[in-house]
């Protein structure tokens, strides 16, 4: 007997209550950080932070006071980061290369809290995560800041080309920013299973990974992660994420497809529209999207080759648990 397919308002009762699904683990993650680094942003303790980065803001070639702007994007998230930005004078009086520089250093560690709770929850070491992310942002900043001094490039003038709207003050209006920002979140989710859907039902899912499939074979991602890592680097780590934790409960993925898909995801997210975000600060695509994408392929394929040579304690011990209890935990 042939089984019955679900008509379409199955279908979409089906999405939306996997949407749902995905979105509520989110919820569990996002909402106690969310509050934690609001007291955090309240009791003004980002600025002990921010002069400990002033050091590393040196090796980048930023003034010291550019640490209150990154440790501003690594605890809370890019939208915060820029807001600072533009309130310092200092911001004024930059190149368009430091622009780019700090830039790029946000766009690889920033909403830190949040972002590597996510990758735990799917598997991952938070502490190896962390560090690689901060570490990668450190190296290429420096790496770009003498790129670009070497050559004599973007050593003009900074224009800012965005100002902030004055927001409401009080705890009611934050509250419900918040509520507004995490309902956004679910109708993203739902479109993404939704297209994601779609695309396995045309076949067209096929097609895509087969096109990437010798990339993502380099940076030893296998075909099974490929669609949601092509979310997260397009859209956003949790967008990506959230599909991911979901896929690696389910032991579909193998844990080394979940491990380099979301490092990759974790330095080279979101790519359209964070990378608009720091244009409008007026950092230049070659450092913030171009460059940085490809250090980051970089990156995860040497990470591909010392994953194969390392002792099975050690990626157990410092980059994936041992076994799939610990990722419910």
């Amino acid at each position: 007997m042939q089984s019955r397919q679900p008509g379409f308002p199955g279908v979409i009762f089906s999405l939306a209550v996997d949407s749902f699904k995905a979105w509520s683990e989110l919820l569990k993650i996002m909402i106690p950080i969310i509050i934690a680094v609001k007291i955090i942003a309240e009791l003004d303790l980002l600025k002990y932070l921010a002069s400990a980065l002033e050091p590393l803001m040196h090796l980048m070639g930023l003034p010291g006071i550019m640490g209150l702007v990154w440790a501003t994007a690594m605890f809370n998230n890019i939208y915060s980061a820029m807001i600072v930005f533009v309130s310092l004078p200092e911001s004024f009086e930059l190149t368009v290369a430091q622009v780019t520089v700090l830039s790029t250093a946000i766009l690889m560690a920033h909403a830190l809290p949040i972002e590597l709770r996510i990758v735990q929850k799917a598997g991952t070491r938070l502490i190896f995560q962390g560090l690689f992310r901060v570490g990668a942002a450190l190296i290429l900043g420096i790496l770009l800041n003498l790129f670009y001094e070497l050559g004599g490039w973007l050593q003009h003038s900074n224009t800012v080309l965005w100002r902030p709207d004055p927001q409401p003050d009080g705890a009611i209006y934050w509250v419900l920013s918040q509520i507004r920002n995490l309902g956004i979140i679910y109708l993203i989710i739902l479109a993404l299973m939704t297209l994601i859907r779609f695309m396995d039902h045309i076949r067209a899912t096929e097609l895509f990974i087969r096109i990437m499939a010798p990339i993502f074979r380099l940076l030893g991602i296998g075909r099974e992660a490929t669609s949601i890592t092509i979310v997260g680097l397009t859209m956003g780590l949790a967008y990506g994420g959230a599909l991911i934790i979901k896929e690696a409960r389910s032991n579909k993925i193998k844990k080394q497809d979940i491990f380099f898909s979301l490092s990759l995801m974790g330095i080279a997210h979101s790519l359209i529209e964070d990378t608009l975000l720091m244009m409008l600060l007026g950092a230049h695509i070659s450092g913030i999207l171009f460059i940085r994408l490809l250090f980051s392929i970089f990156l995860i394929f040497i990470m591909v080759k010392i994953w194969a040579v390392l002792p099975e304690k050690c990626i157990d011990k410092y980059l994936y648990p041992v076994s799939k209890a610990e990722v419910k935990t």
